[in-house]
């Protein structure tokens, strides 16, 4: 098969969307020799092509462009202009974030949607992004051969907002790096902890980016209820996404300027240290299409603390304590009961370890050749 893939998410995004199409793409190489893959982005920067290192099968073109000219071209003026003058002649064409260009006619279309948060939660996108995506998206879902979601969650959320056909989805989950597992090197989590000013004390650890659907509010008033007067500190790490004011007022008005800790954008390489160096982690996101900071903090062997909606029950099975995102005293109460009770804390450690083994980037990465040879021997 000839597959042309758009990974342009992947060089330009550090976290993310753009972390689950290195991994992806990754994993495809290693456990796929045979086909022929046709990757593209759109990078002023050509130094993003060496992010990804890849077999002979794989060619990589990069577009000398900014992104937002696909998004113009392609979405908003809709011009015809087929993919396949930038990928040559393909059997099928998969977009890994949520938009579909033009192909030629025939050409198989599989488009992956992580979530419908600007549906679900429309504070979780600006304005502007919100319109695009409600308009680019759905006509994205009408328009595919086929639909990845990451979750049970997204799918049901597709065929409810959209009326998606239940055949035309298939659930594809993300997998979690080897990279994330235990680190107990002393040394390691020490040079973590100085790196992003983290001091010695306990840290609760919430990772996402500062925005009203991660929920930050909502936790720093649980935290001040339940360890305000602790040694315990509450971890931050994330980079500025939009509407995060209240956040550092949030914490001002309280008093907690030196217990909330905002290291900002935290290193790939670095991430599985800081999960490591935390003591709980903290995700009471609103909502989520899967939620890998959870699964990656589990394969850490950190003690979760999630919400009870959308995907995370999905991802966590009983590995983590569920709370109501929207009560304070509810998550607070969690918090404290995790921070006191040394034994279920290590009782979630054991269970998260188990549950993380079950998601792997290559079963991903096996399941979606699979998908590829269904589209393609429908087409």
């Amino acid at each position: 098969m000839r597959i042309g893939l758009e990974i342009t998410a992947a060089v330009r995004q550090s976290g993310g969307i753009g972390r689950y199409v290195r991994e992806m793409v990754n994993a495809l190489a290693a456990v796929d020799s045979m086909n022929q893959y046709s990757l593209f982005y759109a990078s002023q920067y050509k130094a993003a092509r060496g992010m990804l290192s890849l077999p002979d099968n794989f060619r990589i073109r990069h577009l000398p462009l900014h992104d937002i000219w696909l998004a113009r071209i392609w979405q908003r003026m809709r011009l015809p202009v087929p993919v396949e003058l930038v990928t040559g002649l393909i059997d099928i064409y998969h977009s890994p974030d949520f938009t579909l260009p033009p192909t030629l006619q025939g050409v198989p279309k599989l488009l992956t949607v992580h979530d419908l948060s600007f549906l679900r939660d429309p504070e979780s996108a600006s304005p502007g992004l919100r319109r695009y995506l409600e308009i680019a998206v759905e006509r994205s879902v009408q328009i595919a051969t086929h639909v990845l979601a990451d979750s049970q969650s997204t799918k049901d959320d597709l065929m409810e907002l959209y009326l998606t056909p239940e055949e035309k989805i298939t659930v594809l989950y993300p997998g979690v790096s080897s990279d994330f597992r235990p680190i107990v090197n002393p040394a390691k989590l020490k040079q973590v902890r100085k790196r992003y000013k983290l001091r010695e004390e306990p840290f609760v650890l919430s990772v996402g980016t500062l925005q009203p659907r991660k929920n930050h509010l909502t936790l720093i008033k649980a935290f001040e209820i339940a360890l305000g007067n602790s040694e315990y500190n509450l971890v931050l790490a994330g980079g500025k996404g939009w509407s995060y004011d209240e956040v550092y007022e949030l914490v001002e008005s309280c008093g907690l300027q030196k217990r909330v800790l905002f290291p900002g954008f935290v290193a790939d390489a670095d991430l599985a240290s800081l999960y490591s160096a935390a003591d709980i982690m903290a995700f009471p996101s609103l909502y989520e299409g899967f939620g890998l900071p959870v699964l990656e903090a589990m394969a850490c062997g950190v003690p979760v603390l999630a919400s009870s909606v959308s995907s995370l029950p999905e991802v966590t099975g009983d590995a983590a304590l569920l709370i109501d995102p929207g009560n304070v005293e509810d998550m607070a109460d969690a918090m404290l009961k995790l921070a006191e009770n040394v034994d279920l804390r290590q009782s979630f450690r054991d269970k998260g370890l188990k549950r993380a083994e079950q998601f792997s980037w290559q079963t991903s990465a096996a399941a979606l050749l699979g998908v590829y040879k269904d589209l393609a021997d429908c087409g």
